[in-house]
């Protein structure tokens, strides 16, 4: 069965060492013809992202560019959809916790008593605001200093 090429996805943001490229992951369902049934197969590009727009974690949209620009990027990053996985629903146009929307969380919460543990998305500074401070995945990642053929993140220095 051949699979049709896509020429835009949609995948998230994981840690490259590759200059001007970003790594993404993009989830598709994959039929088994056994048991008639569909399971997440995640596939691997390297967009290429010389301004690097997108961080880890970020969920974004990619293109197929006409021609590769090496061997391993063969997509270049269009836009940043949700930043730092902050989900949004695009039909209602409310937020996402994982696969509940936050307002029916928050129902739940008051219907059950708030804890002084539970997480309060209203007060809570933006996504990314400690950047520099705790949170370092915008820098440069740890380079591996042996390659092997079977894992293209590897370096050889």
């Amino acid at each position: 069965m051949a699979v049709a090429r896509s020429s835009m996805l949609l995948g998230k943001c994981f840690p490259c060492i590759k200059k001007n490229a970003s790594k993404i992951v993009v989830k598709r369902m994959e039929l088994n013809k056994h048991l008639l049934m569909y399971f997440d197969k995640e596939e691997t590009y390297f967009a290429h992202d010389p301004n690097k727009i997108c961080k880890t974690n970020d969920i974004v949209l990619i293109e197929e560019l006409p021609q590769k620009l090496t061997k391993l990027i063969t997509h270049r990053v269009m836009e940043v959809v949700f930043p730092h996985g902050d989900v949004t629903d695009p039909i209602t146009g409310k937020k996402v916790s994982r696969t509940k929307y936050r307002d029916e969380l928050e129902e739940t919460a008051e219907l059950y008593g708030k804890t002084d543990r539970s997480y309060d998305y209203e007060s809570a500074p933006p996504r990314g605001w400690q950047e520099d401070k705790k949170d370092f995945s915008h820098l440069e990642t740890y380079t591996r200093y042996s390659a092997d053929d079977k894992n293209p993140n590897a370096v050889d220095k």
